[in-house]
């Protein structure tokens, strides 16, 4: 797996990360969604530079230009609630792109601290020789991202994959790596250090679905 990670560069990113880390801004949901959009944005304008490009001529007003323009067939996934507001930052920028949306959620029988991921909803077009771009904020143990994949890869396999995430830990970055089809691209603006014995990041943020869209039961 090729890791690219941004927390080490200085750029307007680290702000937007520190303000959606900071538990005063996060009182404002939609200051968060926008943030985890602005990142999602920053991210996959950094992935738009290995992508595949073409020469096209574009008429102006006043005559021609050479253009190299992406041509890659892109299918962009989130898992469902949190990413969306990641989503939709990609969306911003891939406009032309194929869209997937899939649930995942952490089921925990016996009440304790060891949990399940359970995908219930899922919706994509053919996979096949496309480029998928999987959205998800939190890469905390990378099990969701591992049973997302395998739902997806009943719908054709990817000629290349890219993995979106603004937090992640070092036990799920690593994870993935081996779960992960070589050559696959990580693109994450952060890197923490821990996980909690229920799995969630530290110092992380907190639940990025709860701060985008409110506490569920």
């Amino acid at each position: 797996m090729i890791v690219h990670h941004f927390e080490t560069e200085f750029s307007v990113l680290n702000q937007f990360i520190a303000e959606i880390r900071d538990i005063e801004i996060q009182k404002d949901p939609m200051r968060f969604r926008r943030n985890i959009e602005r990142i999602g944005e920053i991210l996959c304008y950094e992935l738009s530079k290995t992508l595949n490009y073409d020469t096209k001529t574009v008429q102006t007003p006043f005559g021609t230009k050479n253009m190299a323009l992406p041509i890659d067939k892109l299918v962009l996934c989130s898992v469902l609630r949190a990413g969306i507001p990641l989503h939709n930052g990609l969306l911003n920028y891939f406009d032309k792109a194929e869209n997937a949306f899939i649930s995942a959620y952490r089921n925990h029988p016996n009440g304790g601290d060891e949990f399940e991921v359970i995908v219930k909803y899922f919706a994509a077009p053919s996979l096949g020789n496309k480029t998928l771009i999987l959205t998800d904020p939190m890469l905390a143990t990378g099990r969701t991202l591992e049973n997302v994949f395998n739902v997806l890869k009943t719908h054709g396999e990817p000629k290349q994959i890219h993995i979106i995430s603004v937090i992640g830990s070092k036990q799920g970055v690593a994870y993935i790596k081996k779960v992960f089809p070589e050559g696959t691209h990580l693109w994450i603006a952060a890197i923490d250090d821990e996980l909690t014995s229920k799995g969630y990041i530290i110092p992380g943020l907190g639940d990025a679905g709860d701060l985008s869209y409110g506490v569920k039961l």
